[in-house]
């Protein structure tokens, strides 16, 4: 039988673009294999294209029962072994080990970083019977044609067997962190109550939850203390502008009430007018937090969606691979290249041809460097298909990115002027927008409001209209949201930029925390009151770092990942005994502050009807039903309650009704979008409702 070489991939689209990019025709032969899609292409001989699904392989317990901690014997596995879940799997391990086995030559294509290393390595390795030793490399950072080629003439001559055994220790250091607290957790509540609920920590997780959980109790324990502000409306010449005085912060009423009193109608001299031109520089090319944070405050989208939006772009090789730190763009890419197959873009067209104006294109490049992948950057190919709304935001956002850091400085001109009123000081300030630069490329994305003043002379006379002042309170430090923590994690190098995004999903999906603005719940500060006293290293950020600074250390050779797992066992043995040593008192809290968080999670708002007890979804265990009804009814107080619809899933709505502003409850049934119910029946909803045939 003829032989061929075997191409691993990360995802089956990125399978079809490798193979399409390789065959000397362009139309591979597409073949499935149990469901498993696959790709026969013609080059210089016969290649046999195979995707994968992520990760097919995880770590499991290597033997014993799984109702005990500590565990530090593991080993690597297929995935539909040891999750449920994840049986489908077993057709994918399966095929990969059919078709190597007339593969006489082997290439991992996943992605160039940690996590698309250890999947190739795992799949040569236990899929196809230890060919990891054998196989070659193929690096890239964009699915486009020319490049894929490139990769494959001329691969690298192994696999990067650094970043795999930098991201064998991660795995194998999360599963050690996770399984361990875990189960401390979760066995030592399920033996205070004798219910099973999930609890989990982690290496990352931990930390994370932590600082979290200081700035809420900071927060929660903020005295407010009063001050004021003073500010006026000046005619200018027949405008009003507003001025400030020159104090941003008042301690006392009397002193703001003799300002006010001092200064109203009063007139005042231009004392000082400074007038100053400012140069700001392009923004620096995209790396995937700046992203991240960029596409949260344009658009609301968490971390987590960004990623999932950027990747579906890769894969239809709009954009470069987006999982990089770098904020560099090598002149390799071909600056304009991109530049003038954007301009074929309706609109892109005039800014494309401004920069392709220049006789010589320089990127601003920012501090950041990643040794696998340049910067986030549009790969010149425009969309064969119409992009969804989030898509074509998000692609829009990384294309006016790339243009704006080729664009000049921006020349901004700042205004102030010192204004003397009755021996009091305010300022007037102004600004506007001289040369436009690369603002002119990103402008849809700049938020700059101009501010054009009248033109005042030093001694020119300005009367005070109107003098407010504003009663304040100081305010606690802010609630992080999903893109500052994003930032934060990032600062206190914890976690990577490929898993940042879900460590704070799994934090909202366990009831740690809540809200957009991040609120942590008192589940999430109990979990974190109990590691602090039982396994303090486990919620030290400093430690973590150190750890992920290891790993990197793993990956430039000057460390080995066994001296890395013997270290963190020795560390986690001590801190595991003393979970077990007190597991009584731990379950105790944490089984308390299950239940409490289970039922604020049920409660959906004031009782309309005797107004002092909650409205909360009830599971009846007689009739087994849900409904809604009154905590007082348990007193005996009130009996207050309504029906729900018995499947799918109910949950407390964010918002009241608008008509009657009773609470709401949100139902979703599988295969339908989710609707908010208003149980109240004299409201016009269900009036409406009842009506209909």
């Amino acid at each position: 039988m003829e032989t061929y070489t075997l191409i691993v991939t990360e995802k089956p689209d990125a399978a079809k673009r490798i193979a399409h990019a390789l065959d000397i025709r362009g139309k591979p032969e597409f073949l499935t294999n149990s469901g498993v899609p696959y790709f026969v292409a013609q080059r210089d001989r016969k290649l046999v294209v195979v995707p994968a699904l992520g990760h097919l392989y995880t770590i499991v317990q290597e033997q014993g029962k799984r109702n005990y901690y500590p565990v530090f014997d593991f080993k690597w596995t297929p995935r539909h072994l040891a999750e449920r879940k994840a049986q489908s799997i077993r057709s994918w391990v399966e095929t990969f080990s059919m078709l190597s086995k007339n593969a006489d030559s082997f290439i991992s294509a996943c992605d160039y970083d940690v996590e698309g290393s250890l999947i190739g390595y795992c799949i040569l390795k236990y899929a196809c019977g230890n060919k990891e030793g054998l196989a070659k490399r193929m690096k890239f950072s964009t699915l486009m044609k020319d490049e894929l080629e490139q990769a494959y003439e001329e691969p690298m001559p192994h696999l990067d067997f650094a970043f795999i055994e930098s991201g064998k220790t991660r795995h194998e250091l999360d599963w050690l962190y996770g399984i361990n607290l875990s189960r401390a957790l979760t066995f030592s509540a399920q033996l205070w109550s004798g219910k099973y609920s999930t609890l989990s920590t982690g290496r990352v997780q931990g930390p994370t939850l932590q600082f979290l959980a200081a700035r809420e109790k900071e927060i929660q324990s903020f005295v407010p203390t009063p001050y004021w502000e003073i500010s006026a409306n000046a005619d200018v010449f027949g405008s009003l502008v507003e001025a400030y005085y020159e104090k941003s912060r008042i301690e006392t009423k009397t002193e703001a009430d003799e300002i006010v009193r001092a200064c109203v109608g009063k007139t005042g001299e231009a004392v000082e007018v400074h007038v100053k031109q400012v140069h700001q520089k392009p923004p620096v090319p995209f790396d995937v937090g700046t992203l991240q944070r960029e596409a949260y405050n344009l658009f609301g989208y968490t971390p987590r969606r960004t990623l999932t939006i950027v990747q579906r772009l890769y894969l239809d090789a709009l954009i470069s691979y987006p999982r990089t730190s770098s904020q560099k763009l090598p002149p390799i890419i071909g600056y304009r290249k991109i530049l003038s197959s954007l301009k074929r873009q309706a609109g892109y067209t005039r800014l494309a041809s401004k920069l392709l104006e220049k006789t010589e294109l320089k990127p601003r490049q920012g501090p950041k460097d990643d040794p696998a992948h340049p910067a986030i950057y549009p790969t010149g190919k425009l969309p064969e298909k119409r992009l969804g709304p989030a898509e074509k935001r998000v692609w829009d956002l990384i294309v006016r990115r790339f243009m704006a850091v080729f664009g000049e400085d921006a020349l901004k001109e700042t205004q102030k002027v010192r204004l003397n009123v009755n021996d009091y000081v305010f300022f007037l300030r102004g600004r506007r927008i001289l040369e436009e630069g690369w603002l002119k490329f990103y402008k849809p994305y700049v938020r700059a409001q101009e501010v054009v003043l009248p033109p005042i002379k030093q001694g020119d006379i300005i009367q005070l209209k109107q003098v407010i002042r504003e009663d304040k309170f100081t305010a606690p430090p802010p609630r992080y949201n999903p893109s500052s923590l994003l930032k934060q994690m990032e600062e206190l190098g914890i976690g990577t930029k490929a898993t940042r995004a879900d460590i704070i999903q799994t934090l909202y999906n366990r009831g740690y925390v809540k809200d957009q603005r991040i609120t942590v719940t008192e589940l999430g500060l109990d979990v974190v009151d109990v590691l602090c006293r039982y396994a303090p290293d486990v919620v030290s950020a400093q430690l973590t770092k150190e750890l992920e600074e290891k790993m990197e250390q793993i990956q430039n050779g000057k460390m080995k990942r066994e001296t890395v797992l013997a270290q963190v066992m020795e560390q986690l043995k001590p801190q595991l005994e003393q979970f077990k040593e007190n597991q009584a008192n731990i379950g105790e809290v944490l089984t308390k502050a299950t239940n409490k968080e289970q039922t604020q999670q049920r409660i959906l708002g004031k009782c309309p009807n005797c107004n002092t007890g909650d409205l909360t979804i009830i599971y009846s265990r007689t009739t087994k039903k849900r409904f809604v009804g009154c905590s007082n009814y348990f007193k005996g107080l009130c009996s207050t309650s309504f029906p729900l619809p018995q499947r799918g899933t109910a949950k407390p709505a964010k918002n009241v009704c608008k008509l009657c502003g009773w609470p709401q409850v949100v139902v979703w049934l599988k295969g339908r979008k989710p609707w908010n119910l208003c149980f109240n029946p004299d409201c016009s909803v269900n009036s409406k409702r009842r009506k209909k045939p």
